[in-house]
C-alpha cells in the first residue's frame, strides 16, 4: 500500500506542477496557478499520515515505510528548487519570458553551485532521519525497527556519496574551454 501512495504521491507531484504551471501561464491565472503549487506539500503530509496510520494499525515495519521517510525528505529537501526551476522554464516557454540563466559551468562558481545542491540533499537526509527516528519510537519495540533503523543509513550514506562528488568540483575544478575563456575575457574588456 505504502509503495502505491509514494508512486501516487510522485504522479500527485507532476500533475499539481503541470496544472500549477499551465494555469499560471497558459490561462494567465497566476493566483490559481499559485494556489495550485502550493497544494503540493499536502501529498507529502498524505503521505507522512498514511504511514503512521498503516504502523499504528499493526503493520510490520518494512522497507517502504523507509522508502516513505526518504521521499519526503527528497521532496523536502529538493522539491522548491525543482519548482522554480520549472517554472522559470514555463516561463520562457508559455509566458515569454526570458531563457533562465543554467547552473555556472566552470570554476568557483560551479563548485558552490554544486554545494548548495548538496545543501539540499543534507535537509533531505535529516527530514528523513527525523521521521524514521519518530516511526522508531512511535513502534517502540527493538525487535520490530532494525529496516527503519538502516534507512537512516542509506539516507546519510547518500548525503554522503552526493557531499564527495560536490567537493571534487571544489578540489577540481573545471575550467573554460580556450575558446570559451578568449569570448569571456573579450566580453569584460568591452565592458569595462
Amino acid at each position: 500500500m505504502i509503495v502505491a501512495l509514494i508512486a501516487a504521491c510522485e504522479i500527485g507531484f507532476w500533475v499539481l506542477l503541470a496544472a500549477g504551471l499551465g494555469a499560471r501561464y497558459l490561462l494567465r491565472m497566476p493566483r490559481l496557478g499559485l494556489g495550485l503549487l502550493l497544494c503540493e506539500p499536502l501529498l507529502e503530509v498524505v503521505l507522512l499520515v498514511a504511514t503512521a496510520l498503516d504502523l499504528k494499525n499493526g503493520a510490520e515495519p518494512n522497507w517502504t515505510h523507509g522508502l516513505a521517510a526518504l521521499y519526503i525528505g527528497y521532496t523536502v529537501g529538493h522539491g522548491h528548487r525543482t519548482v522554480k526551476w520549472l517554472d522559470g522554464h514555463a516561463a520562457h516557454r508559455l509566458g515569454g519570458a526570458p531563457k533562465p540563466a543554467g547552473p555556472p559551468r566552470y570554476g568557483m562558481a560551479r563548485a558552490r553551485h554544486e554545494g548548495k545542491v548538496w545543501l539540499g540533499t543534507l535537509v533531505g537526509a535529516a527530514v528523513a532521519t527525523v521521521l524514521l527516528q519518530l516511526a522508531i519510537w512511535y513502534v517502540d519495540d527493538p525487535s520490530r525497527v532494525t529496516s527503519l533503523e538502516s534507512w537512516r543509513y542509506v539516507a546519510w550514506r547518500a548525503a554522503g556519496i552526493h557531499g564527495l562528488i560536490a567537493l571534487s568540483y571544489l578540489i577540481w575544478p573545471r575550467k573554460a574551454p580556450a575558446e570559451e575563456a578568449g569570448v569571456t575575457v573579450e566580453k569584460e574588456r568591452a565592458q569595462r
